[in-house]
């Protein structure tokens, strides 16, 4: 059930709510809105009374049942798109986010020099793999915690936010230690128990789609970082597996409409892993741009002949210097701006 309160009533009336619905043997999750506080009421209405005796009470305006399996991502629940504060960069608003950088953190220098080329160019998080998901155990895997603290080294140099991806339970609260984004891969999409984990480092989470998941199934994975009192979640769409062999993966653009119609948080687009070659990633960065997508997500290296990994995804850094130069007018065509 959604129970909806009315504007402006006291922080009490608030919390009186919160106990009746504690009471009445629901989980109450509440999220604040611009205009509207909504709590989300799971529970079992088999075994509880329903909520809507709620709706007589003073504090709330209505009681609504959720006809979607996923509640609290649903927009049933929250009608306008959710805000994501990310050290000052709003993810959601009106200001398109740009996230950039390599593959893999592979030194200092080569992770320094990345980090001030993109934040000169205009991106405002910077992205780095600390711990890599290889399909081949053979492959570089990461440098692991020193990455880590590289990328906090650049976010201290150059006031870039920093996403990084978490691979491990066991490893959730260092990188929430150091990141400001956990980002949750492809292949770990439906690693329920390591999304639960990345909730409860209370950072915001960026789920990937993965390989061949179905939206709903996306959606769902994505209720176990909401139930987790984790309010700030955002979905990024990565490319999925199809028939084609021509690209790496095929990226569903659709999903930013549909993830815009279901779902209150924000959706990011990865056009880096969606096809694998670094010539069809400034087209398709600019279609997302134009169709709404709320931010980027972009691989960018100063040398991607000798990246240690996916080099021939990576943007140079004059590359994206020039795809930052052009993307202003297809993100107006969307109502937004750098």
């Amino acid at each position: 059930m959604i129970v909806v309160l009315k504007p402006n009533i006291s922080k009490k009336d608030e919390a009186a709510v919160i106990k009746e619905i504690k009471k009445l043997g629901y989980k109450p999750h509440i999220m604040r809105g611009v205009e509207r506080t909504v709590i989300g009421a799971i529970g079992d209405e088999l075994k509880h009374a329903t909520l809507e005796v709620l709706g007589s009470w003073p504090q709330i305006e209505k009681v609504m049942p959720v006809q979607k399996r996923y509640k609290l991502v649903s927009r049933e629940v929250h009608k306008a798109t959710s805000h994501i504060n990310v050290r000052g960069n709003i993810i959601g608003g009106k200001k398109f986010q740009v996230m950039a950088g390599p593959c893999s953190v592979e030194s200092e220098k080569q992770l320094m020099t990345t980090a001030h080329a993109v934040a000169k160019a205009g991106a405002t998080i910077l992205r780095g793999g600390a711990f890599k998901p290889r399909t081949s155990p053979y492959e570089f895997q990461g440098l692991g915690e020193k990455g880590l603290k590289l990328l906090a080294k650049a976010r201290k140099e150059t006031g870039l936010a920093v996403i990084t991806e978490l691979l491990s339970e066991q490893h959730a609260e260092m990188v929430g230690e150091y990141t400001d984004i956990i980002q949750i891969g492809a292949r770990n999409a439906q690693n329920f128990q390591l999304l639960i984990a990345a909730a409860k480092t209370g950072k915001p989470v960026m789920l990937k789609r993965g390989l061949s998941m179905r939206i709903e199934e996306w959606l769902l994975a994505g209720e176990y970082v909401l139930s987790n009192n984790n309010p700030n979640l955002m979905f990024c769409e990565r490319g999925i597996r199809t028939f084609e062999t021509y690209t790496r993966n095929t990226l569903d653009l659709s999903t930013i409409p549909i993830i815009k119609k279901e779902s209150h948080c924000p959706i990011v687009i990865d056009p880096s892993q969606g096809a694998g070659r670094s010539d069809l990633v400034v087209a398709m960065c600019k279609g997302a741009a134009a169709m709404g997508a709320d931010a980027l997500i972009i691989e960018v290296h100063p040398n991607p002949a000798e990246a240690w990994s996916d080099g021939a995804q990576q943007l140079t850094l004059e590359g994206f210097k020039k795809f930052m130069e052009e993307l202003p007018p297809y993100l107006a065509a969307a109502g937004r701006e750098l």
